[in-house]
């Protein structure tokens, strides 16, 4: 029997219109283009990124099959939303580099840490629209939780477009900027806290008998169960908790330990030294 001949049709992008810069394509900004890449959310013709090294930017443009440079300007002037993925100390040098290829149709959104938005409308000189976004590191394997907050000039078209890019790396809420110091105490530091959560009851598994690699599987698959029994029931944690916790069984043992310990209380306490010190970093 011939063989059938199939034609490989490419997937269009969601976006086509939409042209995108990515300046300061490094770790996080790796991540979110080439998401964007495999969710078809654009083209790689309407990408364009930087980094810091032209061999860098060679390997990276053979490898995600789009133009990358070391040119912030021209980058900058290709686009339609640019994405600020440079250092909060490289943010001002950064914005002043492209100011030439800005006008108040563009969109700036920025992921570095603690730098508001006033400081980059004020940087731009310009009434332009500006989003913050504080993403976190399981962005890279598309487990990520990023919360955004809007500048004075944001459309809810922007807004919208902007939540849409972070959706393509995980979950993303829209928050006030006043809300943005506690978002990096809590989500941005977050994962930290549940390793350290992992460790401990891997090592309490070896503790009591079990090989450590079959306790941290154990501890880790139990870690995101158990969360993702929160993010698809809707249900309240405590309510998930009392379901795990029947009378005078085993779980009610563990817990009374843990409030023992001010497991509790430890974890709000972190958290909220956290938001403190991302306030201390935003003021300077």
């Amino acid at each position: 029997m011939a063989e059938i001949a199939v034609e490989a049709t490419e997937v269009p992008a969601q976006l086509p219109h939409v042209r995108v810069a990515v300046l300061g394509a490094g770790k996080m900004g790796g991540i979110l283009l080439q998401a964007f890449l495999k969710q078809h959310l654009f083209a790689p013709d309407q990408i364009h990124a930087t980094v810091g090294h032209a061999e860098r930017a060679l390997a990276l443009s053979t490898q995600w099959g789009v133009d990358v440079s070391t040119n912030n300007l021209e980058a900058a002037s290709k686009a339609d939303l640019i994405l600020i993925g440079v250092k909060p100390f490289q943010v001002p040098d950064l914005i002043a580099e492209i100011r030439p290829a800005l006008t108040a149709k563009k969109t700036l959104v920025s992921f570095a840490a603690s730098v508001k938005t006033r400081s980059i409308e004020e940087e731009a000189g310009l009434e332009i629209a500006v989003v913050r976004a504080m993403p976190n590191t399981p962005s890279a394997l598309g487990a990520g939780a990023a919360a955004l907050c809007r500048g004075r000039f944001v459309s809810d078209e922007q807004m919208e477009l902007a939540k849409r890019m972070f959706e393509t790396v995980g979950r993303a809420v829209v928050v006030d900027e006043k809300h943005m110091d506690a978002v990096t105490g809590l989500s941005g530091s977050g994962p930290a806290y549940i390793y350290i959560i992992i460790e401990a009851l891997a090592e309490a598994g070896v503790k009591v008998g079990l090989p450590r690699d079959t306790a941290t599987q154990l501890a880790a698959q139990t870690a995101f169960g158990a969360a993702k029994m929160v993010l698809e029931t809707g249900y309240h944690p405590a309510l998930l908790k009392d379901a795990v916790t029947t009378p005078a069984g085993c779980t009610i043992d563990g817990i009374l330990e843990l409030e023992e310990g001010g497991l509790r209380v430890t974890l709000i306490k972190a958290v909220m030294r956290a938001t403190e010190r991302a306030k201390q970093l935003a003021a300077g």
